[in-house]
C-alpha cells in the first residue's frame, strides 16, 4: 500500500497537506475518483513513485511534477478547483486494505515525534499493529516547518474567484485551438501528399451526402 491514500465521508481520496499552515485541525485533499481521467492518472503516478512516497506532503511531489499537457500538477489542481480543505478529524489515512488510523490523531503523533522518544514508541506500535508505514522516524531536530514549503501559496489560496477560473479557461481554450489548427494542417498535408502519389485514392470522409435514390415510374399494363 502507498503513503498519501486516505479516505473522507467514504470517498477516496489523495492526501495533498495533511496539516494546513495556521489552521493544523484542517487538511488539504483531493477525491481521486473525481478528478478527471487525464489528471487521475498522472497524480496516482506520480503518488506511486519514489518521489511521492518519500515526499513529507504529497503536494511537495507534485509541486514538481507536470500534467500531461505541460501544466505545474498541483496548480492544475488548483486552479481547477479540485482541491478541497476539510477538517483532518473527518479523514481516515489508510496505508493497507484492513489498517486505518484518523488523521488528526496521526498528526499528534507525527508532530510529537520530533520532542519525544514516547510518540516515536506509539509510532512503533503503530506500526506493528495496524501497517502503518508511511513515515520515517526523525533522526534530530524539529519537524519541518511548512509554512516555508513553495507551494505554499497554492495551498493557502485554493479557492479562485470565478474570473480567475474564466481567465484560465480561456487560455486553454486558445492552447486547443492552436493544437487543432496544427492537426487540420498536417491533415490537409497528408492528403496531398497521398493525392500526389496515387491521384486515384479517395479520402473517406464522415461528412459525404447520402446519394439520393433514383426515382422510378411505374407503368400500368393494361
Amino acid at each position: 500500500m502507498y503513503k498519501h491514500v486516505a479516505k473522507h465521508n467514504d470517498k477516496r481520496t489523495v492526501l495533498l497537506w495533511r496539516q494546513v499552515p495556521g489552521e493544523d485541525h484542517m487538511c488539504l485533499i483531493a477525491y481521486s475518483d473525481l478528478l478527471p481521467r487525464v489528471y487521475h492518472d498522472a497524480v496516482m503516478k506520480i503518488l506511486e513513485s519514489d518521489m511521492g512516497q518519500q515526499a513529507e506532503n504529497f503536494s511537495d511531489a507534485l509541486f514538481r511534477s507536470l500534467m500531461p499537457d505541460g501544466r505545474n500538477c498541483l496548480e492544475a489542481l488548483h486552479r481547477d478547483g479540485l482541491i478541497k480543505k476539510v477538517p483532518a478529524n473527518q479523514v481516515t489515512v489508510t496505508p493497507t486494505a484492513s489498517s486505518s488510523v484518523r488523521l488528526d490523531e496521526l498528526n499528534k503523533i507525527l508532530n510529537e515525534m520530533a520532542t519525544g522518544q514516547a510518540a516515536i514508541d506509539r509510532m512503533a506500535k503503530l506500526d506493528t499493529e495496524h501497517g502503518y508505514t508511511g513515515k520515517k522516524k526523525p533522526t534530530s531536530g524539529s519537524m519541518p516547518n511548512i509554512s516555508e514549503s513553495p507551494n505554499n501559496a497554492i495551498l493557502k489560496e485554493n479557492v479562485l474567484s470565478d474570473k480567475d477560473l474564466a481567465q484560465d479557461r480561456l487560455k486553454q481554450a486558445a492552447t486547443m485551438k492552436a493544437s487543432a489548427a496544427q492537426l487540420m494542417a498536417e491533415a490537409e498535408r497528408l492528403v496531398t501528399e497521398a493525392t500526389a502519389l496515387d491521384p486515384t485514392t479517395t479520402i473517406a470522409t464522415n461528412d459525404k451526402p447520402i446519394p439520393k435514390k433514383k426515382a422510378t415510374v411505374k407503368v400500368k399494363k393494361d
